[in-house]
This record gives C-alpha cells, structure tokens and sequence, in this order.
C-alpha cells in the first residue's frame, strides 16, 4: 500500500584505569578507514590528527563510546565525541602536542592512554580494545604486540551464548536487560545506564488514570517535536536502548504520517481533527482513542516570507564529524530549500561570539555556503552571549509579518548557570512575543544536553529536532520545511472532555510535559505550542468504557490564534459519537494500528508501567499496518527488532 507523504517548500527530497588492548599505528599519509561522515580534513602544516576505533575483545566495533581528549596544547578545553556506529572516532585539526585520551562506555572497563605525541602534518591512528567489566584481568598492547585475552572463568560462565559486546554487556555488573525486571511496577526503577558520558534528559514520568466522574477534561499544549525519537534511533543504531528520560511519547508518534484528512478549502478553521477508536490490543476491557490533527497545507505561492539567523555552536565539543560536520551539511540542504527572497544570517558561539554573516538573500546563496563552509570549533561555549547576538541580528533582519526566526545548532552543552538559564529563558519568551521565533536542531552524543534544546525551543514558540544522520537533515529541512518554518497557528491548545456516562475512567498516553490546568484552556495569557503548514499532531487515549450507550463518547476542542502579534484566539469543537468505536482493533485503519505500534514501542523503551507485552508481539501487530513502500516506517521495523535484541 502506499499513503500520501505531505511535502515540504520544495518536497526534497565517550585516576589511571586498566586497559585490555591499545594498539597505536602511526601514519603519515592519508587513511582510507577514516570514518564515512567525517568532514573533508584541509592540509595543515600547523597542526595533526588522532583517529581510529574502538573494538571490543572480539574484535567486533563498539559504536556509542565517549571519548574525551585532554591537552594543554587545546584552547578552550578537553575535547568530546562519541564512536560511530562502525566505532570510529576522528579528532582533526589538533594543536600540536602531548594528550591524553579517554575512551568509555558503560559495561566496559575505562580505557587511558597518556603522552600522545602529536606532531605537524601527521596523522595518528588509535586503535583500542576495550575489556568487558569483571574480566578480572586486562592486558595491554603496546605498538603491534598481541597478547592472549584473559577472561575470569565466572564471568564467561555468565555470558550469553552470542559473543556480541551488547549481549556480554547485559551480563556485566550494573547493567540490567529488560527481561530481568521482575515487574511492571519496578519498570521505570531498573538499573539501566540512563545516559552515556555527561548528557542530560528529564523524565516527566507516566500519565496516571483519571476518573472520568473526578475529572472529565483533559486540557494539554499541542506538540510538533520529533527530537526524541531521533535521539532513541541514533541510541538503538549504535548498539544501546534509549535512557528512559530520552523517551517521549508525543515525539515519537509525531514523527510519522497518518494521512489525516485536512480542512476543506474555505473553512474557517486551520486544521482538521480526525478521530478512531477501537478496543486495546493487549488489555482486555480497555479501547484506545486516536485524536489526529492535521493543518492547512499552504500553496506554495502563498508561503509567507522567511528569515532565518543561524546560530552555530562551534565550541570545542562541536568539533566531531557528526557535530559541527553535519551541521553544515544540514544547512547547505536548508539554504538549498529557501526561496530567492528569504533571507539568512549567519553568527557563531564558542569561547567568544562572531557574526559571520549579515542578513543575506537567498538568491546571493554562494555567499551562504561559503560562509558555512568557513566554520570552525573550538574554544568554550558562550551560549547566552550567543543567543544575544542572534536576536541583534535577527531584529536588524525582521519584517511584521514574514517568519523571523533564529535557529540553534547545537549539542545543547553550554555554559550557563541556573539564574542566567531562567533570565535567558526570559529573554527567548520576550522575543518570541515580538515576532522572532526560536527553533532548536540538536547534534552529537556523549555530552548531549537534551532538555536545555527542548527548553529553549518551548520558549520561543519554535521546534527542536534531532539530526542524527544526513538524511535526518533532508527530512527536517527538506519534506517538513513548510511545518518548520510556515506557522498557521499559535499558542494551540486541545482539550477533550469524555462522557462520564460513557467512559469510567482515561489517561493520556504522552505529553506528561505539556499538561495545562483545565481552567486555562481558554486563558490566552498561558502559552501553548505552534503548528506549521501540513503538520499532523497525535494524541492517543487509553480509556475505560462503561456499559451504557450513549451518543457522544468525547468532545474535542482546539483553540489557537493566528500568527502575528495581538491576534484574538478561537475556538472549535468536534464530538466523537460512541457508535463509531470499532468493534474490533483488526477493523480499525491501518494508519491507526501504525500509530497504536509507535506509541506502544514508545511506551516499551520508557518503561512504562501501562504496558507488559514482548517486542515480538509488539512487531507482529505493527508490521500488518506498515507501508512496506515507507524507508521510514521500514526503519521504524528493524528498530523494533533491534530493540528487541538489546533488551534480551
């Protein structure tokens, strides 16, 4: 089967600590092992290169390892990357000098080499194998000599019979699979690694039931962010399952398309809401309610202008291919999907603040890429001073009623203490009040900061992605563009209210974030989230129904304003009578089964108390509802049986 994709502006498409194997080759000429998303290195004659990868004692490739690099050669600080999913790293343009590198992971034992020589123009490669936790003795090999590996007899007797590091990994102390919990309840307590090297999620937790007769409306902001999904990806693809903290629902269901049905052409309202239900897969005498919003697409012709100041975190910790490298890919795609109108400007953060390019058209687009193409990282990160600078530039750029916009590309680490982060938070509300809008695109492991990107966007009534792979930067700045950037309506607010008469009781599946009190559903001084041209937003309810029949099972309100400053809000309605529930969930729409699988796979990853099924059960019914046509939804599949192989 094949569904309807919506396009985008143009439908483009890681105290001294035991080491179990460290061999050092180095090299002088180029090397063709240098990892695939590594950025183009330009000959230097000032400074040198440590590269290679970091194996397990198989010799099988470790993706997801932190690595931090220490000098006193480096301005602004240690650097910090993490493995690709092959287990390559790359540190290029170093000054040159003594260093000391750092590779860990959790379920390995920490690995440290000193005195590290790099010299001008050459270029070092670090080979590292590193040794499982509780091997009871590891063994280092220095330049090429190889030794035996030695392994504590207890310890291979615990080993899983596949030899991977993941499966090996699982049996080491302090890391728990999934299948050890010994209950639902004790779910979201297990002892797994919540995250890798110094990144930083919060966990809103899990929505609990509400009694219909107590409480019969349930009132929460709108959200278009996909970033969590993205970021559990790029954790499953390396070889490890998400923190829990990582993991929101909403995220994951709006990162796919459930072909809604849009507003008919002429309707007062900006969006449409199409509503399914039927009973629950998995637990008898519940059914589940699918609420989909879908916006206006707006012709092309009709597209409001746009300008964009791009602000660059270009730090020290940027400096990874899979940083500051794929950021500037992802903006060439972004410039290349503008319009000759549009406008961008370019400015940078590190230890100090740049403005690398002034307010740009489009249609001079050379200008901009040679500007991108110019950045550089290091030094430390001077976020707030940043931001600042962006908004000077981004005011000089603004015109009433066009899309102004500034956009971070960042691994979200930035230097900013608590009273300074809620001024700042400030200064982002107060800006996006006059019409300058902040969105969020968020890059690298490690060091991530996810709930620093997540705030600074909520602020700035924008959106925060997560791009973890090139073809990530196509979708969020290629197929979504409109959704990113044309907004058709602000501060969107849904509130449904179910029948006590007709539903015992409900709970809201995501959006623990995102709540707003029911009394303020109609106050328009409380914010709420934006939705762009074509964007869907799903909301999934788990319900209990009562053993009447009566007509209306809920009724779904949205209120929103129109762009622009001082525009009033309105209102809609839309009830769902009971008679459309299905009676079976095999009746229901394959779009409504695909979405049932991704809130449910969401559910599985965060631990949810709500939720005791296998992964195999939980592939089985998503695979009867994927479009086998889909890259993404194909995607989606073997990240459930991935996911399913990390937790055994």
């Amino acid at each position: 089967m094949q569904r309807n994709r919506p396009t985008g502006r143009h439908a483009l498409s890681l105290s001294l600590c035991a080491v179990l194997a460290l061999t050092v080759l180095p090299v002088a000429h180029a090397d063709p092992d240098t990892p695939a998303t590594a950025a183009p290195q330009e000959k230097s004659m000032t400074t040198g290169v440590i590269k290679g990868e970091i194996l397990d004692e198989g010799g099988l490739a470790i993706p997801g390892v932190s690595i931090t690099l220490t000098s006193d050669a480096l301005i602004g600080g240690a650097q910090q990357l993490v493995t690709d999913e092959n287990g390559r790293y790359l540190f290029p343009m170093l000054p040159p000098g003594t260093y000391t590198l750092i590779a860990s992971r959790p379920g390995f034992m920490t690995s440290r080499h000193d005195n590290i020589q790099v010299l001008i123009g050459r270029d070092l490669r670090l080979t590292i194998e590193l040794a499982l936790e509780g091997s009871g003795e590891a063994i280092v090999v220095m330049e090429s000599t190889s030794r035996p590996q030695v392994l504590s007899k207890e310890f291979l007797e615990r080993v899983p019979t596949g030899r991977s590091y993941q499966s090996a990994a699982s049996s080491s102390p302090g890391v728990v699979g999934r299948n050890q919990r010994s209950s639902r309840a004790s779910a979201r307590s297990a002892a797994r690694a919540e995250a890798v090297g110094t990144e930083d999620y919060t966990d809103y937790g899990v929505n609990e039931w509400t009694e219909a007769e107590e409480d019969a409306r349930s009132t929460f902001s709108i959200d278009v962010d996909t970033a969590s999904y993205a970021v559990a990806r790029r954790k499953i693809t390396s070889g490890s399952l998400p923190p829990i903290s990582a993991v929101r629902v909403e995220e994951f269901l709006n990162y796919f398309d459930y072909d809604y049905v849009g507003p008919d052409a002429g309707a007062d309202a900006p969006f449409a809401v199409n509503m399914e239900a039927a009973p629950h897969p998995f637990h008898d005498g519940h059914h589940l309610l699918r609420i989909g919003v879908q916006g206006r697409e707006i012709p092309r012709a009709d597209e409001t202008p746009i300008h964009l100041t791009f602000l660059v975190d270009t730090s020290g910790s940027m400096s990874s291919a899979d940083k500051l490298g794929l950021a500037q890919r992802a903006l060439h795609e972004l410039v290349d999907n503008l319009e000759p109108d549009d406008t961008v400007a370019l400015s940078t953060y590190a230890g100090s603040v740049s403005k690398v390019l002034g307010p740009t058209a489009v249609r001079e687009a050379p200008h901009i890429h040679e500007a991108i193409d110019r950045l550089r990282s290091g030094g430390s990160t001077a976020m707030e001073s940043g931001i600042q600078l962006a908004y000077s530039m981004a005011s000089e750029a603004q015109v009433v009623d066009h899309e102004n916009r500034v956009i971070i590309l960042s691994d979200g680490d930035a230097n900013v203490g608590a009273s300074n982060h809620e001024a700042l938070l400030k200064t982002i509300k107060q800006y996006a009040e006059e019409g300058i809008t902040l969105s969020t695109v968020g890059f690298g492991m490690g060091n991530y900061k996810d709930t620093t990107m997540e705030q600074l966007a909520n602020q700035g009534d924008g959106n925060y992605s997560y791009i973890d792979s090139f073809r990530e930067a196509q979708k969020v700045f290629g197929d979504d563009l409109a959704g990113t950037l044309q907004v058709i309506a602000k501060d969107v607010k849904i509130q449904v209210e179910f029948d006590p008469e007709a539903v015992e009781s409900y709970r809201l599946v995501g959006y623990e974030n995102r709540d707003i009190a029911d009394k303020d559903f109609r106050n328009d001084k409380v914010d709420a989230g934006e939705i762009g041209a074509g964007h869907q937003v799903t909301a999934l309810y788990e319900v209990v129904l009562t053993d009447s029949r009566v007509n209306s099972l809920a009724t779904v309100r949205l209120r929103a304003r129109p762009p622009g400053r001082d525009r009033k809000a309105s209102e809609w309605e839309t009830s769902f009578p009971g008679g459309l529930v299905e009676d079976s969930f095999e009746d229901t729409s394959d779009a409504f089964r695909l979405a049932v699988s991704v809130a449910m796979f969401a559910e599985m990853l965060r631990g949810s108390p709500e939720l005791d099924i296998s992964y195999e059960r939980l592939y089985g019914m998503a695979f009867g509802a994927h479009d086998e046509e889909s890259e993404l939804e194909n995607e989606l599949m073997d990240l459930m049986q991935k996911a399913s192989r990390l937790s055994d």
